[in-house]
């Protein structure tokens, strides 16, 4: 736009910069979900396939994804719990030790899978509010500029005011996929901690079962 109202331009460029990191995050996130989806579904399916205690360690060693990461460190602490560790500790105590390791593990991939998300509901509850400051700040202008000249015909009136009113127009369109796109993904968020945690029991169900091959994972 050409306009003499830097204020105004400002806020129209941060507008435009928060949209263009709106659907950035957007494309980032989708990717990534793919992504991990079909890791997901590659893994489980040569975890659950193999019988073995073995051959599920080797299935986790070979794969990506989150899934493999909370199985790996649940071997890990299975390795550990056989040696030293474990020494002295009995059923009970050794299910809960492993149990908190895999919350541990489960907590860090929600951290890692959570970025982006908190730039998207800030921009998609202050978005409408910067294009507001433009809309007041060029609203101003524009009738000082109305008092200057002693004029308030519509040729006028209609160029600043109805800039300024564009900046509340683009602050409203700048929110609305923010806040569709942060709402999907928090919703695909939960279905997937989901997942996780009920794998999670799973295999602390199925490491309790076969505490005695612990010591075979290396």
């Amino acid at each position: 736009m050409s306009s003499s109202n830097f204020i105004v331009d400002l806020t129209l460029f941060i507008l435009v910069s928060l949209s263009i990191a709106t659907w950035s995050i957007a494309v980032i996130k989708i990717l990534a979900f793919r992504k991990e989806a079909q890791q997901s579904r590659d893994f489980l399916q040569s975890f659950w396939a193999d019988r073995t205690w073995k051959g599920r360690y080797n299935a986790a060693q070979i794969s990506q994804g989150d899934f493999a990461k909370l199985t790996k460190a649940g071997f890990v602490t299975c390795k550990e719990l056989s040696g030293e560790e474990g020494e002295g500790c009995d059923h009970q105590e050794l299910q809960e030790i492993l149990d908190r390791e895999l919350r541990k593990q489960l907590h860090a991939i929600i951290r890692g899978r959570e970025r982006g998300y908190a730039e998207l509901a800030s921009i998609g509850s202050t978005a409408p509010f910067i294009g507001l400051f433009g809309t007041v700040w060029g609203i101003m202008n524009a009738l000082k500029t109305i008092t200057a000249t002693g004029q308030a015909s519509i040729d006028v009136v209609a160029g600043p005011i109805g800039e300024a009113l564009i900046a509340t127009a683009v602050g409203i369109a700048t929110a609305i996929p923010a806040v569709l796109v942060y709402n999907y993904f928090m919703r695909q968020q939960r279905v997937h901690v989901s997942e996780l945690d009920g794998f999670s029991e799973d295999f602390l169900r199925q490491a309790m079962r076969n505490q005695k091959q612990w010591s075979e994972t290396c």
